[in-house]
């Protein structure tokens, strides 16, 4: 037997519901906000994670898969959504639209690294990225759409945990500040934060590691290093949640995991899904367009998890709404009857009603119990009376009452009931 791979998973029949319902609300909510959907592809050229997620991630250095095609050319698949909307904003020439562009994705990205509840090496991403606005009402919007996201799905108990890291200018000094202090303490770090101590000192206040984070937690905080423009454009931001009545904590730990951004990063943090409690997050990268060969253009943005968010429903029991069930199930009493009961089925179908019929030669007895089974809520016996006469008696499977309504009618009959969905 040949085995799922590790680190994925099937999303089955019964679970699409979920899926589904999750998306349409993510759907809706990036409609409020004007944002248009925009689908780039499953992988890129190497080269565009390498420039603009950054060399020195854990993304990059251990968790991309990478490939060589039958070109030569090296390819990765995608690790994220945002460097990938960055290209196609650049290639397509979306700067030359009025701006700010405001754009949501839904998409598969991959990963290689440890699988672990919520984190699998294939997972899927929810994200936004809003271009052309160095605005702090922009960073605002965008936490505000992902909040709503969150809101309306039902999940509580979030908190929002935001920071700044500063611009590139202020940044200089702040890692400064953290290569002296973790320079006097690299005897007793961990392989990778002494690797990054010279290459991106940023990147050791995101160790997970117990014993470095016993000395990350008396580290210099980045705040205290802000020039005043970022500090004016943080206390905005602030000012700008307050306003819309967001709740949320200034944690200046926070670095997020990618060497793009600038200024704002931002987390929504869960308590109910165990250790990996972040279920989205992102943050302003002003410089990544020019980073991956374009011009200067300012942009925020997050990704969430797919994955995270419905664990964290299903931890918190928040409903997904009902999974779908066939509105008719149209039953051949006979042998002769099966035409009729295929016609009417496909007449239903035509209308947009939901409908089931038999296709496993089943007997009406069985096909009854099939009925129930997959909680048809009505049902209509096709029998030679039936026939003769042109009107069908309709089963209320939930109620077990039955009206009687002729074969001209049946269609609207199931349309209006699917459209109220009672």
């Amino acid at each position: 037997m040949i085995n799922i791979p590790k680190g994925t998973k099937d999303v089955l029949p019964a679970e699409a519901y979920k899926w589904h319902y999750v998306e349409k609300t993510v759907r809706e909510v990036a409609a409020a906000y004007c944002a248009s959907e925009i689908r780039t592809p499953t992988f890129e050229h190497t080269e565009l994670f390498l420039r603009g997620v950054g060399g020195t991630t854990d993304i990059v250095n251990k968790e991309m898969y990478t490939f060589d095609d039958k070109g030569g050319r090296s390819m990765t698949l995608k690790p994220e959504g945002t460097a990938g909307v960055a290209r196609a904003f650049i290639e397509r020439s979306l700067y030359a639209d009025a701006q700010p562009t405001k754009m949501y994705y839904i998409t598969p990205v991959f990963r290689y690294e440890k699988p672990q509840s919520g984190r699998l090496r294939e997972h899927h991403q929810f994200g936004v990225e809003f271009y052309g606005s160095a605005s702090p009402r922009a960073d605002v919007e965008v936490i505000s759409l992902l909040d709503a996201v969150y809101k309306r799905l039902g999940i509580t108990g979030l908190k929002l945990h935001i920071n700044s890291i500063g611009c590139r200018e202020c940044r200089k000094t702040y890692n400064d500040a953290l290569k002296a202090y973790f320079g006097a303490h690299i005897g007793e770090m961990c392989d990778t934060c002494r690797e990054r101590l010279d290459k991106n000192p940023l990147r050791i206040l995101d160790c997970k590691e117990s014993g470095c984070r016993k000395i990350i937690a008396d580290a210099p905080v980045v705040l205290d290093y802000l020039c005043d423009d970022c500090r004016r454009h943080h206390e905005e931001v602030c000012a700008g949640l307050d306003v819309i009545g967001i709740e949320y904590s200034v944690d200046p730990r926070i670095v997020r995991g990618l060497d793009y951004y600038t200024r704002t990063v931002f987390e929504f943090i869960s308590e109910d899904i165990g250790a990996q409690g972040t279920v989205g997050g992102g943050g302003r990268y002003d410089h990544l367009l020019e980073e991956i060969g374009g011009k200067y253009c300012p942009a925020v943005g997050f990704g969430s998890g797919i994955e995270r968010i419905i664990m964290t429903m299903e931890a918190l029991g928040v409903p997904f709404g009902e999974r779908p069930r066939p509105c008719v199930y149209v039953a051949p009493v006979g042998e002769d009857d099966k035409t009729e009961a295929t016609r009417i089925a496909a007449k239903l179908r035509s209308a947009g009603v939901s409908c089931e019929t038999d296709l496993t030669d089943r007997g009406f007895k069985a096909q009854m119990k099939y009925a129930n089974k997959i909680a048809a809520r009505y049902l209509v016996a096709v029998g030679e009376s039936e026939r003769a006469s042109g009107v069908y008696q309709v089963k209320n499977m939930d109620e077990g009452t039955t009206e009687a309504v002729t074969a001209d009618a049946l269609s609207e009959y199931f349309a209006n009931r699917t459209e109220k969905n009672v």
